[in-house]
């Protein structure tokens, strides 16, 4: 393929994203406001759900093509970019003063899934019934947002809106995360093609861009919250996306797997514990200050970018 094609899809696929961010996250907001939800419950549900496919469809399709270890590592690298790059940045640029009584159950719950899947792991193996155990902190995290948004409806400030707009805002949010979606797989191959073209060896392609590409959804929401105000839509969806990616993405590529997902040594010894770590970082100021802050952004930038110059000089990845 020419040179001049892999630079036009690449500059595409970051057109996507961003375009596909505003529509995103103005549509998420208008939702919030039209149906009195809270933008923290909105994020962590809906948008993390939206925004967690291309990992979800990443990793299934590995176990299917037979590339178990990409699985594995999309599913946890993913979750150890959204905080310790995604939620690392949200943090430098506007740190954040949260509810506990909102956030408590999700931190708690993605803490738990980090360290349950980690232990689950522990003889190489991730088998399915073992595994439903996620199931049921992902259904506890279902039942807090409805009950959350039950609550909550009433109590939070929404601007006023019209809502014969609903059907169009419906699809602005779907076309939104349809440009996220195609613009990062865009993104991800013909960035993968255009630096091996200058020269970047294909192991740290792939230790960055499988996992981070796929967080590229929850890199531009963020993004585009944080250039909207709206802290809370992007704290909610990384947090919510974190909770599905643990919960939800490894059983299920180990039920198609046989029932039997095999775990790398990588991801027992490094990958699950860094996850494990990066969550207590991300959750316990904010459980006990209530605030997150701009030191923790520092902080996760500095172990995730630690994180990934172990990967490339121990692991060889």
């Amino acid at each position: 393929m020419q040179t001049g094609i892999i630079i036009a899809l690449f500059i595409l696929g970051l057109v996507l994203i961003i375009k596909g961010g505003d529509w995103f996250v103005d549509s998420a907001v208008w939702i919030a406001n039209a149906t009195g939800i809270p933008k923290f419950i909105i994020g962590a549900t809906i948008v993390s759900v939206a925004t967690t496919l291309p990992e979800l469809t990443v990793s299934v399709t590995g176990v299917v093509n037979g590339e178990l270890d990409l699985a594995v590592g999309n599913a946890v690298g993913s979750v150890t970019a959204n905080i310790g790059l995604i939620m690392g940045i949200s943090l430098v640029c506007m740190p954040a003063v949260v509810k506990r009584s909102q956030l408590w159950l999700k931190a708690t719950i993605m803490s738990c899934a980090a360290l349950l899947l980690w232990l689950l792991c522990g003889n190489g193996v991730l088998r399915i019934l073992p595994s439903l155990i996620l199931f049921v902190l992902l259904g506890v995290y279902i039942w807090d947002n409805i009950r959350d948004a039950k609550s909550d409806m009433d109590t939070e400030a929404t601007d006023s809106v019209d809502k014969k707009d609903m059907p169009k805002e419906l699809l602005m949010f779907i076309v939104g995360i349809a440009a996220i979606v195609i613009g990062s797989k865009l993104l991800i191959n013909y960035g993968s093609k255009l630096a091996l073209l200058l020269g970047v060896p294909s192991a740290i392609i792939g230790v960055t861009l499988v996992a981070i590409g796929t967080s590229l959804p929850e890199l531009i929401t963020t993004i585009t919250a944080i250039r909207k105000n709206e802290s809370s839509m992007s704290i909610g969806n990384i947090i919510g996306a974190n909770v599905i990616d643990l919960a939800l993405i490894l059983p299920v590529c180990s039920m198609f797997s046989g029932g039997r997902l095999t775990i790398g040594e990588q991801s027992y010894l490094l990958d699950l514990p860094v996850c494990f770590g990066m969550t207590l970082i991300a959750v316990l100021p904010p459980l006990i200050k209530g605030k997150l802050y701009r030191w923790q952004g520092i902080t996760m930038l500095v172990c995730y970018t630690a994180y990934v110059v172990v990967l490339v000089t121990k692991f060889g990845v």
